[in-house]
């Protein structure tokens, strides 16, 4: 890559690592971004001079954080199905409504379609002694006690690389009726033939969370469905699954999960030198924060250098400061 050799590299975090040099860094494309921090995607646009930049993400984030986040880029929203695609049907039930649940999933892979079933956890604990809590368990039982004549099989984070694209493959390939997984599937996962996801213990996710395991299903032209189960009772947690069953708009979502949670959720160690706001309400501000970015282009097209500004050049540079200090 230093001798120009290399035209096209794809990478991990190791395209930032030091030593890693470009000959001519021109475009900096990156997948997934919510997995990479503020400071990650600088060094990485910095191992060139001034290329063009690209960020793609499906996580869904407030609007207000994404001002934060990517206030120093041009944001385009695609926020529309693609072409013969139909909005994933959500429904929120108690335990209780297993039976029916058994019943759907048989007539959906009667149908010709597949499964997914979520569980928070790979093995029980005395935490949450319930086998439908945790994923081998849990397939066990489904395929010994409930569907003995279909294709069962589970997938986890504990697994070997090659273990898991094995289960992954066979689901893909049709050979699999139903998958029971933890969160691996969340992102990176295609199966258009899979009509129904079911989330057994939603409280135990994040919105987004759910939000992204949902779009695991409705990728082919059939009519798909999401089923978040839950008995928790706690007024909080009825709410937040309720907005899921109301809405498939992620920034809908992500507010409302900004909400109800609070954005300390959102600022995680991955996103270094974020400001905390002492006045304004991340969750309310959007148009105040948009007409503060507004102001400050304005600013800096009339004098990028912030000569005629001094004393908001000297407080940008104590911030930067403190941010490499907080780096390092």
């Amino acid at each position: 890559m230093a001798d120009g050799e290399i035209h096209f590299a794809i990478g991990t975090h190791a395209l930032i690592s030091q030593g890693v040099e470009y000959h001519n860094l021109g475009l900096v494309v990156t997948d997934e971004q919510h997995r990479f921090g503020v400071a990650q995607r600088t060094a990485l646009a910095e191992k060139g001079v001034h290329p063009h930049t690209l960020v793609m993400s499906a996580t869904p984030i407030p609007r207000t954080l994404a001002l934060i986040l990517y206030g120093d880029l041009d944001v385009s929203i695609i926020d529309q199905l693609p072409p013969g695609r139909k909005p994933i049907e959500t429904y929120s039930v108690p335990s209780s409504y297993h039976p029916r649940l058994y019943a759907f999933i048989r007539k959906q892979v009667e149908s010709g379609r597949q499964v997914y079933v979520i569980c928070p956890m790979v093995e029980t604990n005395d935490e949450l002694p319930d086998e439908r809590k945790a994923v081998t368990e849990y397939a066990t039982t489904l395929q010994r006690d409930v569907f003995p004549d279909l294709k069962v099989a589970f997938v986890h984070g504990k697994m070997k690389a090659a273990e898991k694209d094995k289960v992954m493959g066979a689901f893909a390939r049709r050979e699999t009726d139903i998958l029971v997984s933890t969160t691996v599937v969340e992102v990176g996962v295609d199966v258009p033939n899979a009509s129904l996801m079911i989330v057994e213990n939603a409280e135990r996710f994040g919105l987004s969370q759910l939000h992204q395991l949902r779009g695991r299903v409705g990728r082919g032209q059939h009519q798909s469905y999401c089923v978040l189960v839950s008995d928790n009772q706690n007024e909080e947690t009825k709410q937040r699954l309720k907005v899921m069953t109301q809405t498939g708009d992620g920034f809908k979502i992500a507010e409302e999960d900004l909400r109800l949670r609070g954005p300390g959720d959102f600022f995680g160690v991955r996103q270094h030198g974020l400001p905390g706001l002492k006045i304004a309400d991340i969750g309310c501000d959007t148009n105040l924060l948009k007409e503060a970015q507004d102001a400050a282009a304005r600013v800096l097209n009339a004098d990028p250098d912030l000569t005629r500004h001094p004393a908001t050049a000297a407080r940008i540079a104590e911030m930067f400061t403190a941010a490499e200090n907080t780096l390092n």
